[in-house]
């Protein structure tokens, strides 16, 4: 056993060294990159690292930080019935928005892929229209409105399948089967354009030889090039998927109020939200952000891990 220990130490000394040596030979490339860090570390590692810490503090921003140990986490956990709710909804929203909005993005720009170029800038605008206008989701605000109004229940009614509108955004058992469609469609965006990029950027030469070798169909092509060829695209189009999916708030706030009904669309970025810049308990808040931050991070190994068994 310490033979194995031993052995393990030498091989990390060694690793180290060459790192260093690597570093002293390459200095100057790492001064080009020092601007980046600094602002990397600045306005991402730091605050992560605050946040880490107010988590285990009672800080209401006017007062100096008390420390209270774990005793955020535990009202979190056990005691705080609407973080119950919200963490349903998250993860339900995520279960749902994440990976169909993933596989949706990505058969939706495989196909699309042999279609001719203008056709195919057509699609690609219509699918990332809503990344890049924020509020693209009111529509479905006046598409779901609770009064007569609505486009929905306007048409209800005037077809006569209803007598009073349906409490779409307000009715508990509604909002969040409106709100987790329009979370989808918004979703799709960003992993649909990496995949469209990603497709066009595959060498072809590497299909004619895939044929030559025995790949039939377009199934075992999909699997044995295209999938293995498009890791670093998969892999950012997962990262985007994750994030969308955990960092809901807007569209819940927007279409449901805030606070929603019996807090039925509450989610964890909205009680964040809540505690961090309604009630200023800072320290909760930061529980709440360092909770979500490490769910988020397993997720993403989880994604990796899978994709790493991607044509294998």
């Amino acid at each position: 056993m310490n033979n194995m220990w031993t052995k393990y130490f030498r091989k990390k000394r060694l690793e180290l060294s060459d790192t260093v040596r690597s570093a002293k030979v390459h200095k100057f490339c790492y001064l080009f990159l020092l601007p980046y860090a600094v602002l990397f570390i600045t306005f991402n590692v730091l605050p992560i690292i605050n946040s880490i810490y107010y988590s285990f503090t009672n800080f209401n921003i006017l007062e100096k930080p008390e420390f209270i140990g774990f005793r955020n986490y535990i009202n979190l956990f056990l005691q705080d019935e609407v973080f119950q709710i919200a963490v349903k909804n998250t993860f339900l929203t995520a279960l749902i928005v994440g990976p169909v909005g993933y596989i949706l993005a990505f058969i939706f720009a495989w196909l699309i892929n042999e279609l001719p170029r203008w056709i195919r800038t057509i699609i690609v605008l219509f699918f990332y229209t809503p990344s890049i206008s924020a509020q693209a989701y009111l529509v479905f605000k006046n598409l779901f409105s609770d009064d007569r109004y609505g486009w929905a229940n306007s048409w209800l009614i005037k077809v006569g399948f209803l007598d009073q509108p349906i409490l779409f955004l307000s009715d508990p058992r509604y909002a969040m089967k409106v709100i987790i469609p329009v979370c989808l469609w918004m979703s799709l965006g960003t992993g649909f354009l990496a995949f469209v990029a990603g497709l066009k950027g595959l060498d072809k030469s590497q299909y004619e030889a895939g044929y030559i070798d025995g790949i039939q169909n377009r199934w075992q092509e999909l699997w044995f090039i295209t999938l293995p060829n498009m890791k670093p695209m998969l892999l950012f189009g997962a990262v985007m998927s994750i994030t969308n999916a955990f960092n809901v708030c807007d569209i819940p706030m927007a279409l449901a109020g805030y606070p929603s009904t019996e807090y039925c669309a509450r989610t964890v970025v909205t009680h964040l939200f809540d505690y961090g810049f309604t009630r200023f308990e800072m320290g909760y808040a930061s529980a709440i952000a360092t909770t979500l931050f490490l769910a988020m991070i397993i997720c993403n190994k989880i994604i990796q891990a899978m994709l790493n068994r991607v044509g294998h």
